[in-house]
């Protein structure tokens, strides 16, 4: 009973110190975690990635970022590619619920070139006052071709607050 009680408090004043962390001002880095974005579409199947994010939050809840990420595909007819974008983050809740919007510019080495925008809802679990994992759900909308392009997935991801 000891133990719960005590597993208790921390969770209680974890969320109570993160309501620091969304102030405006402050200064955000993040990676995906050991280089894992799982996802899935049609052209692809499965796939893992490497994304890296820095962001800044110009208002209370609000944060700006920019994004550079690497996609390695499972497929032999499906190849790789880079991306770069923007996007923002709104806080609905002081203790890490997030909503997020991006815009990514996708190349790949066969000539393919795509204008991706996103949105994403994820959680920022505070491990420390200033480390997360974010857990995240996203979806990418493709112009280019939709059925084979547009892509479903799961990030999980480390970020510093700063």
């Amino acid at each position: 009973m000891k133990k719960k009680l005590m597993l208790l408090m921390v969770v209680l004043l974890t969320a109570i110190s993160a309501n620091a962390q969304f102030e405006q001002g402050k200064i955000y880095t993040g990676a995906s975690l050991t280089g894992l974005d799982l996802s899935y579409n049609g052209k692809k199947g499965m796939n893992l990635g490497l994304q890296a994010r820095a962001g800044y939050l110009l208002e209370d809840n609000w944060m700006v970022l920019g994004q550079a990420a690497f996609q390695h595909t499972g497929k032999d007819d499906a190849p790789d590619y880079f991306s770069v974008g923007v996007g923002a983050r709104y806080y609905i809740v002081q203790n890490g619920l997030f909503l997020g919007a991006n815009c990514n510019f996708i190349h790949a080495n066969s000539n393919y070139n795509d204008l991706m925008p996103g949105v994403e809802v994820g959680y920022a679990f505070f491990l420390s006052r200033t480390v997360t994992v974010e857990p995240s759900i996203y979806y990418n909308q493709s112009f280019k071709k939709h059925a084979d392009y547009s892509t479903i997935g799961l990030k999980i991801g480390v970020g510093i607050y700063l």
